[in-house]
C-alpha cells in the first residue's frame, strides 16, 4: 500500500482553512507563517487525512498573501511529509500521520507545561553517578584520522570570537567566576532555547536546558541517571560508534536495531520489552545519512510513550542542509515529554570549543543538574558568556551562511568526482543532503578493499559502512567526510578514486 496518497476517495473533500488564524509571529516570515497555520491544523486533527487542501491560488486570495508564499509553504509541508499530492492535481493531508496522535495536543502544548501537568512520573530513584565495579567497560573504538566529519576550524571567524573572549574576560564578575550554575550560565541557555525554537522548531525554555561538553557528555550523563545493569538500551545499528560503550559502562544490556529504509526500525524496537533508552539520530542517520520521515518520527514517539521509556534524540549536524530546510527536530513533536534533545556547537563551530546542550523533559532537570555538579563537568564560563553573544548578535547564524555553501561545494565536488569513478553505472550515494558527510555504495565494478586500503596509506580516513554495524552486515558503503577537506585532499582523493576506477 502506498501511504503517501490520500485515505480514500470519499475523504478527498476540501479541507475548510476558513478558521481564524493566529497572527505571525514576531520576525516571522509569511512562508513561515502559513506553514505553521496548516502544520498546526494537521497536528491538531483539524485538517483530517486525506482532506484536500484549497489550491494555492484559493488559499492565497483567502489569507492575503502571494500565490507563490503558499506554493513555497505547500512545498515545504509535502518535503516533510505532512501532505501528499503536487501543485496543479491537488494537496492532500498525509495519510501515514497517525490517527492516535490526532486526539492529542500540540507538542508545544506539552513542551511549555509544568512538569505537574500531566508530565511522566520521574524516575523514582536517585540517580547513580557511577557504574557498577563489576562492569568492564569495552575499549572504546578510535575514528581513524582525517575522517572530515566535522567543521573547518579554518573557516571559523578567530578574530570576533577572540575580540569576545576579551570582552567576557573583562565582563565577568567575581561572583560569577566563583560560583557556577550547574546547569549553566543562565544567558547562554536563554540563547540556545531561543536558537532552538527558530531553527529546529522545539518549545522550550532556559530552564529545560543544560550546557553540556558536547553529545557524549550527553550520552553519557542520560546514561548515569537512567539506566540500571537491568535495564535495555536500543541503539541504531549501524549507528553511532560511542553510543555502545557509553551505554555499555551502565548496562550489558545494549542491543543493536538494525535500521530500515526510513532510519530506526520501530516494527522491530516493539519486539524488545524492558526498554529504558533508545539512541537515535533521526535528522541525518550515522553513518548512513537517511532522514527520518514525520510518520517514522510520530510512530517512535508513540510507542516510546507506551513503553515508557527515554528516547535520546542525537542531533549532532542539522544547521548544515543543502537542498532544503531541515525538518524540525524530533522534540518538537514530543507531546508525552520523552525526548532528551542533545547538539554541539563543537560540530557547527569548532572541536576544541567542548560546549554542547541537551533540552530536558522537566522530571528530568533536577536529577541532570544535581549530577552535573557531583561530577564537576562544566565549560568555561568566560567562553559560555562569548557563545551567548555570539548568538545573541547573530555572529553564529552569520558563521553557518558563511560555511554552508562552501561545505557544499566541497560535497558537490566529492558527488563529481564519484560519478566519474562509476563510469557508465549509477551513482548511488546517500546522505548528501546534509551534514558533513555522505555514504557512497560503489558499483560491483570497484574493488572496495583496494580503495580503503590505498585510502589508508594516503592518510585519507576514508571507512566502510561496516565498521559502523554490530550485527547487519552492510559491506559496500564508503564513508565519505568532506566539510573539513581542503582542495588538496579533494585533490588526493580525486586521484585515488581516479586510481582505483581505472580512470585515465
Amino acid at each position: 500500500m502506498n501511504q503517501t496518497k490520500p485515505l480514500s476517495r470519499d475523504a478527498r473533500q476540501e479541507a475548510s482553512l476558513d478558521l481564524p488564524v493566529d497572527p505571525p509571529r514576531p520576525d516571522e516570515s509569511k512562508q513561515s507563517w502559513v506553514y505553521r497555520q496548516i502544520r498546526e491544523r494537521i497536528l491538531r486533527g483539524v485538517l483530517p487525512s486525506g482532506g484536500r487542501l484549497p489550491s494555492t491560488r484559493s488559499l492565497a486570495a483567502r489569507w492575503h498573501v502571494a500565490r507563490s508564499t503558499v506554493e513555497a509553504a505547500y512545498d515545504q509541508l509535502r518535503g516533510e511529509g505532512y501532505t501528499a499530492g503536487a501543485v496543479g492535481s491537488g494537496t492532500y493531508v498525509a495519510a501515514v500521520i497517525p490517527d492516535n496522535f490526532f486526539r492529542h495536543g500540540l507538542p508545544g502544548d506539552m513542551a511549555m507545561a509544568p512538569a505537574a501537568a500531566g508530565a511522566p512520573p520521574a524516575s523514582g530513584r536517585a540517580p547513580r553517578l557511577a557504574p557498577d565495579g563489576d562492569h568492564s567497560v569495552p575499549p572504546l573504538r578510535h575514528e581513524p584520522p582525517f575522517t572530515a566529519r566535522g567543521a573547518d576550524a579554518s573557516l571559523f571567524p578567530m578574530a570576533a570570537w577572540r575580540q569576545g573572549l576579551q570582552a567576557s574576560a573583562r565582563r565577568v564578575t567575581a561572583a560569577q567566576l566563583a560560583r557556577e550554575d550547574p546547569q549553566g550560565w543562565y544567558p547562554l541557555r536563554e540563547q540556545i532555547a531561543r536558537y532552538l525554537g527558530a531553527a529546529r522548531g522545539i518549545a522550550c525554555d532556559a530552564d529545560q536546558v543544560v550546557v553540556l561538553t558536547g553529545i557524549r557528555d550527553g550520552l553519557d550523563l542520560s546514561a548515569r541517571l537512567l539506566l540500571t545493569p537491568r535495564d535495555k538500551v536500543l541503539v541504531e545499528d549501524p549507528g553511532y560508534l560511542n553510543a555502545m560503550p557509553l551505554f555499555s559502562q551502565y548496562t550489558r544490556r545494549v542491543v543493536p536495531v538494525a535500521i530500515d529504509p526510513h532510519g530506526f526500525s520501530v516494527a522491530r524496537a516493539r519486539r524488545h520489552h524492558g526498554v529504558r533508552l533508545v539512541h537515535v539520530t533521526p535528522a541525518h542517520q550515522s553513518p548512513t545519512g537517511i532522514t527520518m520521515p514525520v510518520s517514522r518520527r510520530l510512530e517512535l514517539l508513540d510507542w516510546a510513550a507506551q513503553a515508557g521509556c527515554w528516547i535520546l534524540d542525537d542531533d549532532y549536524d542539522s544547521e548544515f542542509n543543502y537542498d532544503g530546510a531541515p525538518l524540525a527536530a524530533l522534540k518538537s513533536l514530543d507531546r508525552a515529554d520523552r525526548v532528551i534533545h542533545c547538539g554541539s556547537f563543537n560540530k557547527t563551530l569548532f572541536n576544541a570549543l567542548r560546549i554542547g546542550y541537551a533540552v530536558l523533559p522537566r522530571p528530568l532537570v533536577a536529577d541532570f543538574a544535581r549530577a552535573r555538579y557531583l561530577t564537576g563537568r562544566s565549560s568555561s564560563i568566560v567562553e559560555q558568556m562569548t557563545l551567548a553573544a555570539f548568538l545573541e548578535d547573530g555572529g553564529f547564524a552569520r558563521h553557518v551562511r558563511r560555511a554552508r555553501p562552501v561545505y557544499a561545494q566541497r560535497r558537490d565536488r566529492v558527488l563529481r568526482m564519484l560519478r566519474q569513478a562509476v563510469g557508465a553505472a549509477p551513482l548511488r550515494v546517500s546522505g548528501e543532503q546534509a551534514g558533513f558527510h555522505l555514504v557512497w555504495w560503489p558499483p560491483p565494478c570497484i574493488d572496495v578493499a583496494a580503495l580503503l586500503a590505498r585510502a589508508r596509506t594516503l592518510g585519507l580516513g576514508l571507512q566502510p559502512v561496516a565498521e559502523f554495524c554490530r550485527r547487519v552486515s552492510w559491506p559496500t558503503g564508503v564513508v565519505i567526510g568532506y566539510s573539513a577537506r581542503q582542495e588538496a585532499d579533494l585533490d588526493r582523493l580525486e586521484a585515488l578514486l581516479r586510481e582505483v576506477a581505472g580512470v585515465s
